[in-house]
């Protein structure tokens, strides 16, 4: 169906006023339908526009009395004639539930067989619900009526009162976007709390209610820290009544900021052992949904092109309160390892985009450019952007920008404006340089006969002269370490620093968005100092250098290798361990460098630092799960998951359903099990999530028959549930494994195109990103990209999918041919 263009935004906006919206929903229709009767009083200017709702039956529809022809309903959209100044539409229709994680979401839990369900009305979804006028700049109150099954209970933006059994009323909301509105319904196990005059609760399925029992402590302490923080920074307090968090199955995103009713991915309901790096991601993530409350939801972008801004600032705050207001101090290690990894990589690829866009886009282009640089690139911006202006200037601005849109719709300029009021001078270059411009910068060190020169070079392809404020630290041969601020405002910038220093780190704390370059003598001298450096973001801005000039074949990636195997013996941060893993498996094994023999290296390197690790430590644990990963020796793998006594599992890890799980993965892939052992360890676990796990094994076995199956739901299977889609192209491709699916890299180009008539959506773009044929490293298979993305028939998400994972090849390409 045609995508809701910008002009078509603003022509409805102007000439539409919505006053309120009612849905009543019948959730007792069945399994595969839901009843939806919506009605909507708005205003008109014009005597015509058009409401957007996507039914498997459009039963009627009334304005003003009046029916409306519901034939004319055509790709989403129904056309609406001779309005009035003042209008009532009541809509009636029999709605699908979904499984791909948008619309109205229904999952039934394999441990018991309950089915929930939870509204995702993201972007373009909203109209696979109620009908609306789908848009984020007409904003509205709602009220919402649920019928539902006895044993339920139902949640959502208003507060929620059940009125008689089976039958709930939600009280009405302030204005809301379309693209916030939830309900969350089902059997859910509930715990509730409440903090300053705001009622709370958590819920998840009943499955997870041990795991839920044990964790609601933080999950409330989080919460509960971060509601001071904002009362704190913003001045303004939360507007919203309640504060529901909602941890449900099978969704796509992180967590969705719906006002009063937050949505999660209930793998953050942990329940097998995770590290200490899980937990202050899922306090990050508690963080980040709740700056939403105050800056995207109280204050909206009038048009998608603005919503870097809502998730730029809430990745900045995210980071920001955790580590001011949490016991979680690792944030901005994870943030430098992981989130701005994420958008480096993304803002070299062809696909880079400025922060801040035109409005030029329509909804569902948008989406495509909802990445890395939306929240990694912005929210390492707004954190340059606080230090240029100063705390105080900053967050007046802000503030004032809130308290003059509370409940309206704003734009960038907005804001600009306001900061402008508050103190800021020189807002528009900057703005220019940095969010107006894709592309990062690179800073390299020199060193004269008296000190150091930071050289800064803009992309040829996006040249701008930016402003960099960062720390450049020196170290001597025994790890100590002198730090300078520096503000890099020049192509050449002297830093007072000894040139005869072991190791020199431009942007040691990770201040600023630029590539780094170590110079030769610090990069001679890494290897030595690497384990005498202990702040934690130095050595993730020095594995991010070495990433860096590796992807650009600048830097031999068997030097790369050698720092993961250097960083390895004594790593105290499970973030690192994780991400020196992660790198390995995605870019280096396979990659850059054939799988063997270095995967038998990084083998046994962990395998010797399983047997000196801390006891129970987070480090432990990310430890075990990497040797899992890449070991061949079975007897241990068996041995651990039988407990064999000659190959037990170390003391302080705990085999239990998750590490099973990565075993049962791994002897899969070298074909030392078969589907009965599978189906054995899926007895073990029966839960929803074991049987993502076991699809994700059964497409990881080295059969003909297994790769056939596997390809037959990524490509055909309309049903699948979005878990199962992902966990079978996780498993399908490895590098051993190359003979025999080689067939099926001509496959994915001929057949991946048909997957957008299966699904919709978010999961078009990401299963065929997980499908794509990554350890392909051949000229051939860029090319098959090539032709794909140049076929305007093909889905705009599966086209933008596939051009990230070909400039991937073109780069493993140009190390493999450098080095």
């Amino acid at each position: 169906m045609p995508s809701l263009t910008v002009d078509g935004a603003r022509t409805r906006a102007a000439a539409l006023s919505v006053q309120s919206y009612d849905v009543d929903l019948d959730l007792t229709q069945g399994e595969r339908t839901f009843g939806s009767t919506t009605t909507i009083r708005f205003t008109a200017s014009d005597q015509s526009s058009w409401v957007d709702v996507k039914p498997d039956e459009l039963i009627s529809v009334t304005l003003n009395g009046t029916a409306v022809d519901v034939a004319g309903l055509n790709d989403g959209r129904l056309e609406l004639t001779g309005l009035q100044p003042e209008n009532e539409l009541v809509v009636v229709a029999s709605m699908l539930y979904s499984h791909d994680g948008e619309g109205l979401h229904r999952a039934v839990d394999a441990a018991d067989g309950l089915a929930y369900t939870y509204a995702m009305s993201f972007l373009d979804a909203g109209p696979r619900i109620f009908a609306c006028f789908d848009q984020p700049d007409l904003k509205a109150p709602y009220r919402f009526k649920v019928t539902a099954p006895e044993e339920w209970i139902v949640l959502g933006n208003g507060a929620a009162t059940q009125v008689s059994p089976g039958r709930w009323e939600l009280a009405e909301t302030k204005r809301l976007s379309t693209y916030f509105v939830t309900v969350v319904a089902g059997p859910y196990h509930q715990i509730t709390d409440s903090h300053d005059g705001i009622a709370l609760s958590v819920v998840s399925r009943q499955s997870l209610k041990e795991a839920l029992d044990r964790e609601a402590a933080d999950i409330f302490e989080v919460t509960k820290q971060s509601f001071d923080a904002y009362h704190r920074m913003f001045g303004y307090r939360y507007p919203f009544g309640d504060y529901h968090q909602a941890f449900v199955p099978e969704f796509n995103a992180g967590a969705m900021e719906n006002p009063g009713c937050v949505t999660f991915r209930d793998q953050m309901v942990f329940r097998s052992a995770v590290t200490d790096g899980e937990r202050s991601q899922r306090a990050r993530t508690i963080v980040h949904e709740m700056a939403h409350q105050w800056f995207g939801d109280t204050v909206t972008m009038k048009w998608w092109n603005d919503l870097w801004l809502n998730e730029s600032f809430a990745e900045y705050m995210a980071h920001r309160v955790s580590t001011e207001a949490t016991r979680y101090t690792d944030n901005w290690i994870d943030f430098a390892y992981m989130r701005k990894w994420w958008g480096l990589q993304a803002d070299q690829r062809s696909s880079t985009h400025p922060i801040a866009a035109d409005a030029v886009k329509d909804a569902l282009a948008s989406l495509d450019d909802f990445d890395g640089i939306s929240y990694a690139k912005g929210a390492a911006v707004l954190k340059q952007l606080a230090a240029y202006l100063g705390d105080d200037v900053f967050l007046a601005g802000v503030n004032a920008h809130i308290a003059a849109n509370e409940f309206g719709n704003a734009t960038f300029a907005d804001l600009v404006a306001k900061w402008t009021e508050a103190g800021a001078v020189g807002l528009d270059d900057w703005a220019q340089a940095w969010l107006r411009t894709p592309g990062l910068d690179t800073i390299s060190v020199s060193r004269t006969a008296t000190g150091i020169k930071l050289h800064r070079k803009a992309p040829e392809a996006y040249p701008a002269t930016r402003p960099h404020k960062l720390t450049v630290s020196g170290f001597d041969a025994e790890g100590r370490c002198t730090t300078v601020d520096v503000l890099v405002d020049a192509d050449e910038v002297d830093v007072d620093l000894d040139p005869s220093l072991a190791v020199v780190v431009p942007d040691a704390g990770d201040d600023s968005w630029a590539k780094i370059r170590l110079d030769s003598l610090s990069l001679d001298n890494l290897a030595a100092l690497l384990p005498k450096i202990t702040d934690g973001v130095t050595r993730a801005v020095i594995l991010n250098s070495v990433r860096d000039a590796v992807a650009d074949a600048e830097l031999d990636p068997k030097i790369g290798f050698d720092v993961v195997l250097g960083m390895l013996p004594t790593e105290t941060s499970d973030i690192a361990v994780g991400t020196l893993l992660n790198w390995s498996n995605t870019h280096l094994l396979g990659v850059y460098l054939p799988y063997e023999p270095y995967r038998g290296q990084l083998a046994d390197v962990l395998r010797a630092r399983l047997e000196t690790v801390e006891v129970g430590s987070s480090v432990q644990l990310s430890v075990a799960r990497g040797f899992a990963r890449f070991t061949d020796d079975v007897d241990r793998l068996n041995g651990w998951l039988v407990g064999n006594s000659a190959f037990s599992v170390p003391d302080g890890v705990t085999m239990d359903a998750d590490l099973r799980w990565i075993v049962t993965l791994q002897l899969a892939r070298l074909g030392a099990i078969g589907e009965a052992e599978i189906n054995a360890e899926l007895e073990r676990d029966s839960s929803s999530e074991g049987i993502v796990h076991a699809t994700r094994c059964r497409a990881a076995l080295p059969t003909a028959a297994a790769k056939e199956r596997a390809w037959t739901q990524i490509i055909t299977d309309a049903d699948i549930a979005n878990y199962e889609l992902y966990a079978a192209c996780e498993g399908f491709w490895h590098p051993t494994q190359a003979e025999l699916t080689a067939s099926y890299v001509d496959r994915f180009f001929a057949e991946i195109p048909g997957t957008e008539k299966l699904r919709s959506g978010w999961v078009v773009g990401t299963s065929a990103q997980g499908a794509f044929p990554r350890y392909a490293i051949e000229q051939r298979v860029v090319d098959r990209a090539a032709d794909l993305i140049a076929d305007e028939s093909v889905a705009a998400a599966i086209r933008r999918a596939v051009g990230d994972r070909a400039d991937d090849l073109k780069r493993a390409l140009a190390v493999r041919s450098a080095f």
